[in-house]
């Protein structure tokens, strides 16, 4: 009987796994998708047992699909050391990119503003600002004096975009369909770079597939260099991501690992067991070196510190601050 019973439950398990490949037909298949690694090794360990039993044949198929599906997800799997994509350039300036879901009730929003003291990053954007969040980000305005947040219809799940460098002149920020998407057209050194933050919705049934639709426009206005990240709450090898990188013609950058898991489990768990939800994404000129998971901040996600660069100018401004500032009409302000 209990051997039965494993094998069923094997059977259940391989059957999840084989219709999280086939989410390109409906977003319910692509549901299943996100917890490849989860039922990739719980396969692993049905069929291990059942190679003793009659049903040694079975196992062993059930054994050898569920590698290969593992497989799948290597480039997203726990990892120890910083993901690096590129060896550091040593003739171009080296950016940074903090990709944060700030979690719109975190108890410890100093621990947030800490960290972006102590990385001091040249871009930020930001998931699940909620009327809290516009309060706490003021403290740091001088630092980061170009931004835009963008509300979410429920004044929770809202988006925004901080920037240390200028906005392109004659440039605006813009914020997309119903607070999911914030963009900025940023000024690194003379070259102009579309940066966007994006927050997808959880997966069907929840309105992921129909979000991804409202936002096909936006994503295709992406200039032809740009860096797009955030909390996709899909998973690299999901039809969900894959669909938003054909929209927008971007490339998804190697993952991180694991950034989130539920609040009431360990941190340890969400680095070793999580899912890899918050994603980087590039196009022309822009060029990723390496993306690592920082601290906890009190969220239920992992901060991403992204680094990379852009062409150098034909002819960089000799003071790109001053100069955008006056461009753009903004009056000078102290910096930090």
């Amino acid at each position: 009987m209990m051997a039965q019973l494993t094998f069923l439950a094997m059977t259940a398990f391989s059957a999840a796994l084989l219709a999280g490949f086939f989410g390109a037909l409906h977003p319910a298949f692509d549901s299943f998708s996100h917890f490849r690694m989860h039922l990739s090794v719980l396969t692993v360990l049905l069929a291990l047992p059942l190679l003793a039993s009659s049903y040694r044949l079975q196992a062993v198929a059930a054994l050898v699909f569920a590698i290969v599906c593992l497989a799948t997800t290597t480039s997203a799997l726990p990892r120890l050391s910083t993901q690096q994509a590129v060896a550091k350039p040593a003739d171009r300036i080296v950016y940074s990119l903090l990709q944060m879901n700030l979690r719109f009730n975190n108890p410890t929003p100093k621990k947030v503003l800490s960290l972006i003291g102590r990385t001091n990053p040249d871009v930020i954007t930001l998931d699940e600002v909620s009327g809290m969040w516009a309060k706490e980000l003021g403290y740091i305005a001088s630092a980061y004096p170009y931004r835009i947040l963008c509300d979410y219809p429920n004044g929770i799940f809202g988006v925004a975009l901080l920037s240390r460098r200028p906005f392109a002149a004659g440039t605006a920020p813009r914020c997309e369909p119903r607070g999911a998407m914030a963009t900025a057209t940023i000024d690194f050194n003379g070259v102009s770079v579309d940066v966007a933050a994006i927050h997808l919705s959880w997966p069907w049934p929840k309105e992921q597939y129909w979000q991804i639709g409202d936002l096909a426009e936006p994503l295709a206005a992406l200039g032809e260099t740009a860096i797009m990240a955030g909390d996709c709450n899909a998973v690299p090898w999901s039809a969900a991501v894959r669909r938003v990188a054909r929209l927008s013609g971007i490339t998804l950058m190697p993952s991180a690992g694991p950034t989130w898991i539920h609040r009431t489990l360990p941190d340890v768990l969400r680095r070793y067991a999580g899912l890899p939800i918050d994603q980087v994404f590039s196009k022309g000129g822009v060029t990723v070196l390496s993306s690592t998971r920082l601290e906890d901040t009190g969220s239920d996600h992992l901060p991403v510190l992204v680094e990379f660069t852009v062409p150098p100018a034909s002819n960089p401004p000799q003071d790109e601050h001053k100069s955008a500032l006056a461009a753009n009409e903004v009056p000078d302000r102290p910096r930090s």
